[in-house]
């Protein structure tokens, strides 16, 4: 644990990366089975992940995030994309996953995916989207802490056209809306203003209170 409080006291939303230094795949696999583990509601995992390297298409998706470097001098550009509603067929996929993953049928779990269908489904996609997309956050929060466990750089960006981003990447198609881009890299040796600035965070008295 201390390691690991190390680790996100050395992390920050790096402004510059290095575009001549690679993350290695076997450090991107890791952050990317953390977030593959991470928790989601219900289970139901309402999101997806995509590994953008190709430079054509991070090319095109720069002018849309304000063109902040990032996007093109990172090693991996991660896009957290949330499903665009709740469907029966997303949330009995997933059921039925589990039931086959653990080999038994519990009437109680049953129970449970028919509460699900009888709620989700009848509810308005923006809604249901919303729900999604704070599902992909928890992902992104995952990602996050595993990137600095692996002391590799990243930084959760909002600032991009998600309907922009949406068509380059064929998302819309795929019942998907973008939510986050995290762009994974090592900060560059020089230029970053924000690198050597200390990290302040609120106190723990005014973060946190006990109720015992």
């Amino acid at each position: 644990m201390t390691d690991l409080l190390q680790a996100l006291q050395w992390r920050y939303a790096t402004k510059k990366m290095d575009p001549a230094k690679a993350v290695p795949q076997e450090k991107v696999e890791r952050i990317l089975e953390a977030v593959r583990l991470t928790a989601s509601s219900s289970g139901l995992q309402p999101y997806e992940v995509f590994v953008v390297t190709n430079p054509a298409l991070r090319e095109q998706i720069k002018p849309h995030a304000w063109n902040q470097a990032q996007v093109t001098d990172s090693s991996h550009l991660l896009v957290f994309a949330a499903w665009d509603n709740y469907t029966a067929e997303r949330i009995n996929h997933m059921f039925d996953l589990v039931n086959a993953e653990r080999g038994i049928k519990n009437e109680g779990w049953e129970a449970y995916r028919q509460q699900l269908l009888n709620t989700y489904p009848q509810r308005d996609a923006e809604t249901n989207y919303q729900h999604a997309a704070r599902q992909a956050y928890i992902g992104v929060g995952t990602a996050l802490i595993a990137a600095a466990a692996e002391h590799v750089d990243s930084t959760p960006m909002e600032g991009f056209d998600p309907a922009k981003v949406d068509d380059i990447l064929g998302l819309r198609a795929r019942g998907l809306r973008s939510v986050v881009m995290l762009p994974l890299g090592y900060r560059a040796d020089a230029g970053d203003w924000l690198v050597n600035l200390k990290k302040v965070r609120r106190a723990r008295q005014e973060f946190i209170t006990e109720l015992a």
